[in-house]
């Protein structure tokens, strides 16, 4: 595994994380109670000091009330404003050491500002989510808030007993006391912060197709009076994962998730291992096929292969708009070609003034990175060639598997695979601004 973290700050949130250690583990305890919108949690987290001694370090926190705080068992000094929790340990913890921080806090939770609104924790009519791509991790616990800091997790939570709780990961025990039920999962892989998801509501689950042996657990959680539509619109979901492993390698976590909400979401949202969708993307008519396969695909890249801060957005998102061409173009509807052309015509119309390597932050979410972003791997197929291509694909996921990327580590990554310089290539798409010409494929780029 390599892995390629950023030394400092994130740029674009430089008041998110703290680059000064790493977390190995958390583990969370949480009680929510829909009605009146409480959580209470308990979070013990396990990390590990940097090249420096710490006296004193951050956790990303939204407006909660602190009760109890333990480092290493012993009460810090701490301040808690704008979302970060200050800590200073009564005894520096030298550099390379594990330590232990404990922190107990209640409130209401809710979403967390950005530049694209609230994000985070959601709370539904009869419910809640979490999506928090990309800072709204701390709308509901402690974390180490960047997305190159990836740990375990063990989340436990308690809710009344007509609510059922999704998290990603494998589901350890479902334990009923009165009129509460107590959910705990483990997702063992390593996950940043922002993808670790969670949905509570009043599901009916059902079993995607039949993975056999050796085969990946895929189950839907959905409203019932959804299942229906829901069973033909994901009905391809299980073919989508056999392509998938064909074309980027094996599934990299245990079990596959999609949760349904009662309500609209603007956009689906994957978390590690799960992915949500809006009861506006069940449709009975597989209206929103390239958005299941566009989520799934985000387990290979984003999720089991993440971005070491937030510049290389792009290769999260055009990795999976491209898979949803390779999605359409398998399963019998427009060519990867056509849909390129498609996506070109499109970036004409736009100003021609974003950099994939560096969009900045308000547009992070662009579509234009999503687009270009696929294009972008249009042209390195071009230049590969389908052998080469889909090698080098299935290689970069085996070698960064539950690390960290950078724009520059692929391009160094592709280059090892093609006949001809690359250099070339990348600084036109993703160095360079102005719009190169449509690649097609079976022709010199």
């Amino acid at each position: 595994m390599a892995v390629q973290q950023s030394a400092g700050p994130d740029p674009y949130f430089p008041d998110n994380g703290d680059a000064r250690y790493r977390v190995h583990r958390y583990e969370l305890a949480l009680d929510y109670r829909p009605g009146p919108n409480r959580l209470a949690g308990t979070a013990r987290i396990n990390a590990i000091a940097g090249r420096a001694a710490l006296t004193e370090f951050q956790l990303n926190l939204a407006d909660f009330r602190i009760g109890r705080l333990r480092v290493d068992g012993r009460q810090p000094h701490w301040t808690h404003r704008g979302g970060r929790l200050r800590i200073k340990p009564a005894k520096a913890i030298r550099a390379g050491a594990a330590f232990t921080v404990e922190v107990h806090w209640s409130g209401n939770p809710k979403p967390v500002n950005s530049p694209w609104g609230g994000i985070g924790w959601e709370e539904l009519a009869d419910g809640a989510l979490v999506a928090s791509q990309p800072t709204g991790a701390p709308s509901w616990y402690p974390c180490n808030d960047r997305p190159a800091d990836k740990a375990s997790y063990l989340i436990s939570v308690t809710t009344p007993s007509a609510y059922a709780v999704v998290a990603g990961g494998r589901l350890l025990t479902r334990t009923t006391k009165a009129s509460t039920t107590t959910w705990v999962y483990e997702q063992a892989a390593p996950t940043s912060s922002y993808l670790v998801g969670l949905a509570i509501g009043k599901f009916q689950t059902v079993l995607l197709g039949d993975p056999g042996p050796g085969g990946v657990p895929q189950h839907g959680h959905i409203p019932a009076h959804l299942l229906p539509e829901f069973s033909r619109d994901f009905a391809r979901q299980p073919a989508m994962m056999e392509l998938f492993q064909e074309l980027f390698g094996p599934y990299p976590f245990d079990e596959y998730a999609v949760a349904v909400t009662e309500e609209e979401l603007d956009v689906p949202v994957e978390a590690q291992g799960l992915s949500l969708f809006g009861a506006n993307h069940v449709d009975g008519a597989r209206g929103s096929e390239r958005l299941v396969a566009h989520e799934l695909a985000h387990q290979w890249f984003g999720n089991c292969v993440s971005v070491a801060d937030w510049r290389h957005i792009w290769l999260n998102e055009g990795f999976a708009k491209y898979a949803e061409w390779l999605w359409s173009e398998r399963s019998g509807g427009r060519s990867t070609q056509q849909l390129a052309a498609t996506a070109h015509q499109l970036l004409t119309t736009l100003p021609q003034d974003l950099r994939l390597a560096d969009p900045g932050r308000r547009s992070l979410f662009d579509d234009r990175v999503y687009e270009r972003g696929g294009l972008t791997l249009h042209a390195v197929r071009c230049a590969l060639g389908d052998e080469a291509f889909f090698r080098m694909l299935r290689d970069w996921v085996r070698l960064h598997r539950s690390g960290t990327v950078t724009t520059a580590a692929f391009a160094e990554h592709v280059a090892r695979f093609a006949n001809e310089p690359t250099a070339g290539l990348f600084e036109a798409w993703v160095y360079g601004a102005k719009l190169p010409p449509l690649p097609v494929l079976g022709l010199a780029p």
